[in-house]
């Protein structure tokens, strides 16, 4: 095809979705489903305009889903609000740490047992496929600032944090597989990848995002400029929190959701401190209607519509409302780009990747490993059965699993095992997509009917 057909092709696609986007989210199914389809209707199964060899394109395949998930990550981080104190943090740590841990080891037995994979290959595929995906996981996350709930909260708090906290056992499986056998040198990566890089990641990124929050908002009140350019801000945060941490050796993913983070913490203190005189009723108003009473203030952002003249700007709330108003939706449109880009590249490689074995994978994984992972491990009397559920069940897998499957391939994974590593990969993120895609209307549908009787799911 040539350029102007793709173009063609996207800007059609971009249209659709744009123009049927409310009847979209009335159907049964997520937006990924529906990419996924064009992508294979675009590959080898149907019209064959296109193919993907992913093993073939690792080096380009490993910098877009790379940048994909540092964009999703920092917008994830800006949508939570809590403070950095509240339980729920403690349940995302949880999630992300012990849950995922047990979910790669979980996986790691079943792949070396049903699939006769080498120990540290499965290890490896364990590590890939353990994550929730942040790129994926837009329709279990929260919905905005002023979204608390649990569950979506847990989640959107998890797939920040684990796709950092996963990275240390893709590089353990990997140096196994180097080496062949344990020896003294898991204890240097312990100390380097685990000890040092993780809380480095999570500090460097938190320190930037606070540091440059405050900067941005101090400036744009004291000028009353209402030319400035958060999107600038935004993509500029994103990329010098991963490379700040990555140049002394700390995970950058971690360090971009932290940034996230800290960016929209600045806002927290700002408002906090200095609070407009409108909001001071809304105030009261937010903390009625909290029922767990643990917001001082409803978001900044919520003032913007009605104040964003130059004399407003003046107010230190209004204009850490118009920096984050403006960072959020420039993230938001950057993520659901990459995310339409991406989704569809799976469906054109599944035909070529497809197979059946990983299906069974894929099943233990979704209704067993990580289910049963978070049941034993996430106990929390302020969350339900029915919720820890719902956590166990929406344990979505994707880009970030084609990152990591695209890292292994340009770090040391064997040719003759890229093929069958990009097999199953594919294979258990396209099962993720349908299954998830199918059942997170309805669920979330009946969990929210739930939560407005007043009730949780028991």
């Amino acid at each position: 095809m040539t350029v102007l057909n793709w173009m063609t092709l996207g800007g059609g696609l971009l249209l659709f979705m744009a123009l049927t986007s409310s009847a979209v989210q009335r159907l049964p199914i997520s937006t990924a489903c529906i990419y996924l389809a064009v992508g294979m209707l675009l590959g080898p199964a149907a019209a064959d305009v296109l193919r993907l060899n992913i093993a073939a394109q690792r080096q380009w395949m490993e910098s877009l889903t790379e940048f994909a998930v540092i964009v999703s990550l920092f917008v994830g981080g800006l949508r939570l609000r809590l403070p950095l104190h509240h339980p729920t943090w403690r349940r995302a740590v949880v999630l992300a740490g012990p849950v995922m841990l047990l979910s790669i080891i979980g996986i790691a037995a079943t792949a070396h047992l049903l699939l006769a994979l080498p120990l540290f290959v499965a290890l490896l595929l364990g590590a890939m496929l353990a994550p929730t995906d942040p790129v994926l996981a837009a329709a279990v996350a929260v919905n905005d600032a002023q979204d608390h709930d649990r569950v979506r909260f847990a989640l959107s708090g998890e797939a920040g944090l684990n796709d950092g906290a996963a990275f240390p056992f893709v590089v353990f499986a990997l140096e196994g597989m180097r080496r062949g056998a344990l020896g003294p040198w898991v204890f240097d990566w312990f100390a380097s990848r685990v000890l040092w890089a993780v809380p480095a990641g999570v500090a460097i990124g938190y320190a930037m995002g606070l540091g440059v929050g405050h900067l941005a908002i101090r400036l744009r009140s004291r000028n009353r400029d209402m030319s400035a350019s958060s999107d600038f801000l935004a993509l500029a945060l994103i990329v010098l929190a991963y490379v700040a941490a990555e140049r002394v050796h700390a995970w950058g993913f971690l360090s971009v959701f932290a940034a996230g983070v800290g960016l929209r913490n600045a806002e927290v203190q700002v408002v906090r401190t200095s609070p407009h005189p409108h909001m001071m009723k809304r105030a009261r108003q937010w903390i009625a209607r909290s029922a767990d009473g643990i917001m001082p203030h409803p978001p900044a952002e919520t003032m913007v519509s009605a104040y964003t003249d130059q004399q407003e700007l003046e107010q230190p709330a209004v204009a850490a409302g118009v920096v984050i108003s403006e960072a959020l939706t420039f993230g938001h449109t950057l993520d659901r780009l990459l995310e339409v880009l991406l989704v569809v590249l799976v469906g054109i490689a599944l035909v070529q990747s497809w197979y059946w074995p990983a299906v069974l994978l894929a099943t233990l994984l979704l209704l067993l490993i990580r289910p049963l992972a978070t049941t034993l491990l996430l106990r929390d009397r302020e969350i339900s059965r029915g919720q820890r559920r719902l956590i166990g069940w929406f344990g979505i897998r994707g880009i970030g699993s084609l990152y990591y499957l695209s890292y292994a391939l340009n770090h040391g994974v064997p040719d003759a095992l890229a093929l069958p590593l990009v097999q199953i990969v594919v294979t258990v993120i396209a099962c993720s997509i349908v299954v998830h895609g199918i059942s997170v209307t309805p669920v979330l549908a009946r969990y929210e009917r739930g939560l407005a009787q007043g009730k949780h799911p028991a």
